[in-house]
C-alpha cells in the first residue's frame, strides 16, 4: 500500500473520534508543556543568581562559615566561627592585593514618622565593600567613609524601595529613620536594581557591620568579601586567604571560594533540581502514553471487521502496523506541537512576575521524547491488529 494512503487512512481515523483524541493526548500536552515551562524556571533562577552573583565582579571571592562539600555545611549557625577580627587579619596579610569587607545580613522593619517599611534587608558592611561591590551605585548622598564605618557611627544608605515606602516624593538626604528600635542618619540612596522571584532587591539598608553587631547583638560574621585587585592574583590572594585563617580555624570551618567556584556550584545545584523536576513532569508523558496505547487498543477492537477487510482486499500485515503505529505517533506528536505552544506561552506569562529562561533543548527534548512515548506505546496496538486473522475479523460482531 502506498505510505500516503496509509497517513491519509491515519489522519482521517484520527479526525473521525476528535473528542477521544483530544482526551487521548492531554497527557502528552500536560508532560510536555510541565517540562518546558519547569526548565523555564529553574533556568531563569539560575540566570538571575548568576548575574547576581557576576555583578559582583570576577576578582570576587568569599570566605563562608563551614566546608563545602565537608561534614558540615556553610552558613550553618554552629558551624560559624567567623569574626571581625578574622577580616582584620585578612587585611593585613592580603596588603595591597585586596580589598576586604566582613558582611553581617539581618531583616529588620524601618520607621519614619508615621510610615513603616517592613522586612528590610540590613547588610552590616565596611567601607571597601562599596568598592568590592562594583554593581552598587550611589544615586544621591554617599557611602559611609571608614572613620564612621569603625566607630560605628549610625549612618545608613538605603535603597529605592525604602524612600518610596517611607519617603515618597521626599529627599530622605539627612533624614533620621528608626532601624529596629535606634535611629539611623540617611546618608545616601543606592541606584535602583529591580526585583526577581519575589525579592526585592532595592528594599535594603546598608549600616557598618560594627553598628550591624552593636545593634543586633553579634559577635560573628555571616561571611567576609575579598576582592583581589586584579584577575591574576585571584589564585595567591585565595591562598594567602587560606593560610591566614587556618592561624586560628580548622579546615572544616571555613571555605574560601572564587567567583568561579561559586557559579560552578551553582550550576551543579541547578542541574540536580532541572533533571529532578523535568523527570517529575516527564512522568505525565509516560502517563499519556499508557492512554494513548489503551484508546488505539480500543480502537483496534472497534475496527476489527475494518482490519478484516482491507486484509481480504490485499492489504499486508505491515501495511496494517504501520497505519495504527503512524496513528499513536501523529497523536503524540500532535500533543508534544501542542504543549510546545502552550508551554512557551505559559513561560512568557510567568516571566512578567518571575524570570524564565526558555531553552531549545527543553523543547526538542520534550518533543522527541513525546515521539517516542507514541512509537514505543503504539507497538503492543499495531501489532495486535497486523496479527488477527481476516476470517475472524470479517466474522467479528
Amino acid at each position: 500500500m502506498n505510505i500516503f494512503e496509509t497517513f491519509k487512512l491515519a489522519f482521517k481515523s484520527i479526525i473521525a473520534n476528535r473528542l477521544r483524541s483530544s482526551l487521548t493526548i492531554l497527557g502528552i500536552v500536560i508532560g510536555v508543556t510541565s517540562v518546558i515551562l519547569l526548565v523555564a524556571l529553574v533556568s531563569g533562577l539560575k540566570s538571575f543568581i548568576t548575574a547576581q552573583i557576576s555583578s559582583f565582579g570576577a576578582n570576587v571571592m568569599y570566605v563562608i562559615p563551614g566546608r563545602i562539600g565537608g561534614g558540615r555545611g556553610p552558613g550553618g549557625s554552629q558551624a560559624n566561627r567567623l569574626t571581625f577580627q578574622d577580616a582584620n587579619n585578612l587585611r593585613v596579610a592580603l596588603g595591597g592585593d585586596a580589598e576586604v569587607s566582613a558582611s553581617i545580613q539581618r531583616t529588620s522593619t524601618l520607621k519614619y514618622q508615621n510610615k513603616t517599611d517592613r522586612d528590610v534587608t540590613i547588610a552590616g558592611v565596611e567601607a571597601t565593600y562599596f568598592k568590592i561591590i562594583s554593581a552598587l551605585k550611589i544615586d544621591k548622598g554617599r557611602f559611609f567613609t571608614f572613620s564612621e564605618a569603625n566607630s560605628g557611627k549610625r549612618v545608613v544608605v538605603i535603597g529605592p524601595t525604602v524612600v518610596k515606602n517611607l519617603f515618597g516624593g521626599r529627599d530622605p538626604i539627612g533624614e533620621y529613620i528608626s532601624v529596629g528600635n535606634l535611629k539611623y542618619q540617611v546618608i545616601g540612596v543606592v541606584q535602583p536594581r529591580g526585583a526577581n522571584f519575589g525579592i526585592d532587591l532595592d528594599n535594603v539598608g546598608a549600616i557598618s557591620v560594627v553598628a550591624a553587631q552593636r545593634q543586633f547583638g553579634e559577635d560573628r560574621v555571616q561571611n567576609i568579601l575579598i576582592s583581589a585587585k586584579t584577575p591574576e592574583l585571584i589564585k595567591s590572594v585565595q591562598s594567602e586567604a587560606v593560610k591566614t585563617l587556618k592561624k586560628r580555624l580548622t579546615e572544616d570551618d571555613f571555605t574560601v571560594q572564587t567567583q568561579e567556584q561559586t557559579l560552578s556550584t551553582i550550576s551543579q545545584i541547578t542541574g540536580v533540581l532541572t533533571a529532578a523536576l523535568g523527570g517529575i513532569a516527564a512522568i505525565s508523558l509516560i502517563v499519556g502514553g499508557i492512554g494513548i496505547m489503551n484508546i488505539m487498543l480500543v480502537s483496534v477492537t472497534e475496527r476489527t471487521r475494518e482490519i478484516g477487510l482491507r486484509k481480504a482486499l490485499g492489504a499486508k500485515p505491515k501495511d496494517i502496523r504501520l497505519q495504527f503505529l503512524i496513528e499513536a505517533v501523529t497523536l503524540s506528536a500532535l500533543g508534544g506541537i501542542i504543549g510546545i505552544i502552550l508551554g512557551i506561552a505559559f513561560s512568557l506569562l510567568v516571566n512578567i512576575f518571575f524570570q524564565t529562561t526558555i531553552t531549545w533543548w527543553s523543547i526538542a527534548l520534550s518533543f522527541g521524547f513525546s515521539v517516542l512515548v507514541g512509537v514505543v506505546f503504539g507497538v503492543a496496538p499495531a501489532l495486535r491488529a497486523s496479527k488477527m486473522n481476516p476470517i475472524q475479523a470479517l466474522r467479528y460482531e
